[in-house]
């Protein structure tokens, strides 16, 4: 009866013990389904699904760490399987303390000398992705892009294009025969901010007088998603980022509408005046305006983006008018103030902006 007791309690262990492995072989296979392809999969923020080549390297590099911890993983396993049913007590043991051994040359040498090959093999591989992806020249196709981060949005700056936008980053596709990389050069309006698109490339992260540097390299046309990936605040997590990833042909376009100046409406000139005398003048720019800020977004092409408040609402226009309203109600904690307009203010001033494309 002993005996059998003790086999039931051994049999516990193995099976708590192949519980744990079925949980995390589950958790690894329900990421992968949820980076398969589909539609709009370009949403899901996945390292699963690499779609530019540092996210390549850094995907490959995951698996080759994996494929070693893994390895680790069953061997010690099978070693504590071993132990625990073969030396498991037994009633013919009478309850004596088992012979103990003092020190073995050969087991300390195996497990100092392994886990420090295991390390430097780590080391390598790891120092050679990190060097592939910084130490990257940058071709005279390059399309350069100054990313400054704010608390709690993103300002994407084109210095050799002309062209101010935020929030929705456009870069060209690049085609292996004719790369056309995207070099971002990364500053912080305030604290620390984290880039992180992990379809496109790893974390960089953004640090107030520091300038970082990273670079996406897209085969693939879409809109890929990302996030603030360092804590910033109130609403770090609701700052995010969308990268949209144009053909050659539709980035050319969006380039030459970004640089066109604002259309002046008459029948909304009510809107505009409400605009330009009130406090948004002293957070915002329109071109063509007495608008010059710099703490808020640019809104010259504001109609051209997909959200607002940093993809916190789809760009409509009752999502506006709650937006400015109400701007706690969009995004807790934010940093823009309500205006106290009257309602006839405010719809002129949205009509306005609805305008700005």
């Amino acid at each position: 009866m002993a005996e059998n007791n003790e086999i039931r309690e051994a049999s516990a262990v193995v099976g708590r013990t192949i519980g744990v492995l079925v949980l995390l072989t589950g958790i690894l296979l329900a990421a992968h389904l949820c980076a398969a392809e589909s539609p709009g999969s370009n949403r899901i923020p996945s390292i699963f699904k690499p779609h530019s080549t540092p996210a390549e390297s850094i995907y490959h590099l995951s698996l080759f760490v994996l494929g070693i911890t893994a390895l680790i993983f069953l061997v010690v396993f099978s070693l504590l399987l071993y132990v625990v049913v073969k030396f498991r007590e037994r009633s013919a043991d009478g309850g004596r303390e088992p012979a103990q051994v003092y020190g073995s040359t050969q087991i300390e040498l195996a497990w100092t000398v392994i886990p420090i090959l295991i390390v430097v093999v780590l080391f390598l591989a790891t120092a050679r992705v990190i060097h592939a992806i910084q130490d990257a020249p940058k071709p005279s196709t390059a399309v350069e892009v100054t990313v400054i981060g704010h608390q709690f949005w993103w300002e994407f700056r084109y210095p050799a294009l002309g062209v101010v936008t935020a929030n929705e980053l456009h870069i060209p596709v690049s085609d292996p025969a004719h790369p056309t990389p995207t070099f971002l050069k990364l500053l912080s309006a305030d604290t620390d901010h984290s880039f992180w698109v992990p379809q496109l490339a790893g974390k960089t992260d953004l640090i107030p007088n520091r300038v970082n540097e990273m670079w996406l390299d897209p085969h693939r046309t879409g809109i890929y998603v990302g996030q603030c990936a360092q804590y910033c605040g109130t609403q770090h997590a609701k700052m995010l980022i969308q990268v949209s990833v144009d053909s050659p042909e539709v980035f050319e376009a969006w380039v030459l509408a970004q640089k066109q100046g604002v259309a002046n409406d008459d029948k909304e000139i009510s809107g505009k005046r409400v605009f330009e005398t009130t406090a948004c003048v002293n957070c915002h720019a329109v071109s063509g305006t007495s608008a010059v800020g710099r703490f808020g977004p640019d809104l010259t092409h504001l109609m051209s983006r997909r959200t607002i408040a940093s993809g916190a609402a789809d760009n409509t226009a009752d999502n506006l008018r709650l937006w400015i309203k109400n701007p706690d109600a969009v995004k807790p904690g934010s940093l823009m103030p309500s205006m106290k307009l009257s309602d006839a203010e405010l719809d002129a001033l949205v009509r306005y902006l609805v305008t700005l494309r």
